[in-house]
């Protein structure tokens, strides 16, 4: 090394950090097996097994499997069988329609692709949803449980970071920073803590109940609807970079629609009040659009009007 005589560099002894220990019985220097992954026995397994008329022929399948929380980021090599036969296409909505009962450990539903429903019945630790990639998934209490499902957390932190695509309904209260870096994935759940939508660049949020601090924070695209009846959302909302805008015909219909698909999912009793009483809580709704998103719209718009009348 030309460079060998550094000042910087002539003094540094690194015959600690080099040092080749003695060859003995118990010590190998060299590859003598093979690396254990520990993947062999994992629940993705069992999934994939399941799966496979729908990944041979497109058949549609559904079963029910047990999962416990030191099960992390099933899913994945499910979606990547699915990927590798259907490409970024995937399947038809629900053909694989999984349930799952207990509790889901981290990152369940990592890059879960087209065409893979998720129904769990349970909770979930977090990262829920992490780079969701066209799949679905839903979530609710355990049928015989006592809890009241918006008043207490069903998923952990970071749910949906940098998803792309795909829905979920989620029947309880989600952590912090819910749908950071979300660029594509429709979400509704009936509360959030901290930092939600924090620098989300796509996808559509409803969230039908308390939010924490500093929502919108870097947020760029995308939008959200807040069901703020208890007037508490102002506060919470960073300023920054969007506004409170109200809701057009559009998007009531589109929130409508959403809210009756989570009740129809998850059989929330706060979208089954919502529903039976729209006039009146409709007017408790706010919709959150970053500034920047709503001017490209309105170019875009300007554009296809300019289009039409040449």
């Amino acid at each position: 090394d030309e460079n060998i005589n550094h000042w910087k560099l002539k003094n540094i002894d690194l015959s600690s950090l080099l040092y080749k220990p003695t060859e003995s019985e118990s010590v190998d220097v060299y590859k003598v097996r093979e690396q254990e992954h520990d993947i062999f026995e994992i629940l993705d397994r069992k999934l994939i097994e399941a799966a496979q008329p729908a990944l041979i022929n497109g058949t549609p399948v559904k079963a029910e499997f047990e999962t416990i929380n030191t099960d992390r980021s099933v899913g994945a090599m499910l979606s990547n069988e699915v990927s590798k036969v259907y490409g970024g296409a995937g399947l038809p909505d629900g053909t694989i329609h999984y349930k799952l009962k207990g509790s889901c450990g981290n990152s369940f539903g990592v890059f879960t692709a087209k065409g893979v429903l998720f129904e769990i019945e349970g909770e979930a630790n977090d990262y829920f949803g992490k780079g969701l990639s066209g799949g679905k998934l839903v979530i609710y209490p355990p049928k015989t449980s006592t809890i009241i499902p918006h008043e207490n957390m069903i998923i952990g932190n970071v749910a949906f970071y940098g998803a792309t695509s795909g829905k979920a309904f989620i029947n309880g209260l989600a952590g912090e920073r819910f749908c950071v870096r979300n660029s594509g994935v429709t979400a509704v759940v009936e509360g959030i803590g901290d930092h939600g939508a924090e620098y989300m660049t796509g996808g559509k949020m409803v969230v039908l109940g308390e939010t924490g601090r500093n929502f919108g924070a870097g947020m760029s695209g995308g939008y959200a609807f807040i069901w703020d009846v208890n007037k508490t959302f102002i506060k919470n909302f960073n300023p920054e970079l969007s506004d409170i805008d109200p809701l057009s015909k559009e998007d009531k219909l589109e929130l409508k629609s959403l809210i009756k698909e989570h009740y129809e999912e998850t059989k929330s009793s706060i979208a089954s009040n919502i529903l039976e009483n729209w006039d009146q809580q409709l007017r408790n709704f706010k919709k959150v659009m970053p500034r920047d998103y709503k001017r490209v719209l309105a170019e875009k718009l300007q554009k296809s009007k300019a289009k039409t009348v040449a």
